[in-house]
């Protein structure tokens, strides 16, 4: 095999991060064009973090405190949330160098070591979250970074070091990156972690794999230390959670959508004869390993929002890797390097839009007109570098049902299958979901709280999707044991002092399922003390 210069490559891979990286802080701040509220979910969790806060124990989250910890540093350092983002992918992208170094020069050609690194990078330094809708995002940074981490792991495990051949920083490597899996979605853990080892199985990577089990026994033995048993109980329980929640159980299509509808069955397609070409050429331990490793594939895009498949840009660089003779065929005739090529182009082809996007997002964003955006949070103070378009921010639009008495088309009601809203209290809620203006309206309420001398350093709780959120927009206190995103329950309930209820929540349906939990376990201890056209505030007794 043609090796990689490896002073090119690093050259190459530093030059990368440079680029990225750097045109991303040149913009002064981070400016979002969409997902505040996910981008509110992050911060909330990162803030807890910097307070002192332990994921899983202090509150609830199925997303491992790796995803955030690097931003909770920056903080912490002093930086606002917009450029301790920046400055975080920045530097797992330094992290992840060396070990993406050590991979594409023992085990790929110079051109496909180029494109591993260079995928990877990307998906570490990316400012959206795929897909092909051109507004950048924080939201979901933890998807990329996991997809970075099983690029790494899978490529190190599947394909065989050539030279220099060293099973110790080989199994180490794929270690760190199985740990890092586990520490930031858990998902990815379950989906890869078994393919992986059969491979280093397979591919007689024995030591690799014996070294691999040692470092993740290691890392997991030092957080034990750190932690404490009961962080992973906590962490366990909030995975059960999620698990046993119907509320966002697939952010976005079903499960064989993803496998068979329009917009995917390319991918599928290609994954398939994938498998069938590897083995077609007697690469049988890659065949079967990307066997094994399509459902995976499969599971993570469905998991994901916006089921993006990341994975086909790995599927391109494993058939480029394991290219067969130029003159074998298959028993229909087919030249099988040909064809292999062939599904190659064709997984580049069908991944190129989500990858051009992730890949300028950062340029993109540098053109920002700024005079468009406006702080996430108003009163941020050093955080006003954390930026939302403007008209996202400020609009406040609503969907709310017509079908009604004072509209004279209640007639048509029985038939649109709409769910039903709570009735708290003896109150029968209005239908109505915010669709944006969703920092107007928590900016609203936490000052119109302060304005009345209520809830200086309170807990409150906010039955909706966001039910812990508010004291990042007023003088309150953060919610112990409440949940930055809403699974299910009533998480944090129990510690508040105060009950918000919007009379247009961000998701209907979880607003009714807490008020309806809540009034199972017993309302009597509800006193309404403040309401106007946004809110009713209820002090709990």
């Amino acid at each position: 095999m043609n090796r990689s210069n490896p002073v090119y490559f690093l050259a190459f891979l530093v030059a990368i991060v440079a680029a990225l990286g750097g045109v991303a802080l040149a913009k002064g701040g981070f400016y979002i064009g969409k997902h505040e509220g996910d981008t509110l979910h992050m911060v909330e969790i990162i803030f807890r973090m910097v307070a002192g806060e332990i994921p899983h124990l202090d509150f609830v989250t199925p997303i491992g405190g790796l995803a955030f910890a690097p931003q909770a540093l920056f903080v912490t350092m002093g930086y606002g949330i917009g450029t301790a983002s920046m400055l975080a992918q920045i530097l797992m992208a330094i992290v992840f160098l060396p070990m993406v170094w050590w991979v594409g020069i023992g085990r790929l050609t110079p051109a496909i070591s180029a494109f591993f690194g260079l995928v990877i990078m990307v998906l570490l330094l990316a400012l959206v979250h795929g897909e092909a809708e051109r507004s950048t995002s924080i939201s979901m940074h933890y998807n990329r970074w996991a997809w970075a981490a099983a690029y790494v792991a899978i490529v190190a495990a599947l394909v065989p070091p050539v030279h220099p051949r060293n099973a110790v920083i080989d199994g180490a490597i794929v270690g760190v990156m199985l740990s890092a899996l586990a520490m930031i979605k858990v998902t990815y853990f379950a989906a890869f972690a078994l393919p992986v080892a059969i491979a280093l199985l397979l591919t007689g990577q024995r030591r690799a794999l014996l070294v691999s089990v040692l470092t993740g026994a290691i890392i997991f033995a030092g957080l034990t230390l750190w932690l404490g048993t009961g962080y992973w109980l906590a962490y366990l329980g909030d995975l059960l959670t999620v698990t046993r929640s119907d509320i966002r159980q697939m952010p976005g299509d079903s499960f064989d959508a993803i496998l068979g509808a329009p917009a995917w069955l390319g991918a599928s397609i290609a994954g398939i004869l994938s498998v069938v070409f590897l083995r077609q050429s007697r690469a049988h331990t890659a065949g079967l390993v990307l066997l094994l490793l399509l459902p995976g594939f499969a599971y993570v895009t469905w998991q994901n929002f916006g089921n993006d498949p990341q994975w086909l840009p790995l599927l391109a660089i494993l058939l480029f890797a394991f290219m067969p003779p130029q003159d074998m065929t298959n028993g229909l005739g087919w030249n099988l390097r040909s064809a292999t090529k062939l599904t190659a182009v064709a997984a580049l082809s069908l991944g190129a839009p989500s990858f051009f996007n992730l890949a300028y997002s950062p340029f993109r964003h540098y053109g920002i007109v700024t005079e468009d955006f406006s702080p996430l949070l108003p009163r941020g103070g050093v955080h006003a570098d954390l930026q939302t378009a403007q008209i996202r921010a400020m609009r406040v639009d609503a969907r709310i049902a017509l079908d009604i008495e004072a509209m004279g088309l209640a007639r048509y009601r029985e038939g649109a299958n709409r769910e039903e809203t709570a009735i708290f209290l003896g109150e029968h809620l209005p239908t109505c979901a915010l669709e944006i203006g969703l920092p107007s309206v928590f900016d609203a309420i936490a000052r119109d709280m302060e304005e009345h001398g209520i809830g200086r350093g309170e807990p409150i709780f906010v039955a909706d999707l966001f039910s812990s959120i508010l004291w990042l927009y007023g003088d309150f206190a953060p919610l112990l044991h409440g949940a930055p995103w809403y699974y299910g329950g009533l998480p944090g309930y129990d510690e508040a002092r105060y009950l918000v209820v919007t009379h247009c929540p961000v998701v209907q349906e979880v607003q009714t399922r807490v008020l309806n939990a809540i009034t199972a376990r017993g309302a009597d201890n509800l006193k309404e003390i403040r309401r106007n056209s946004v809110y009713t505030l209820y002090e709990i007794l």
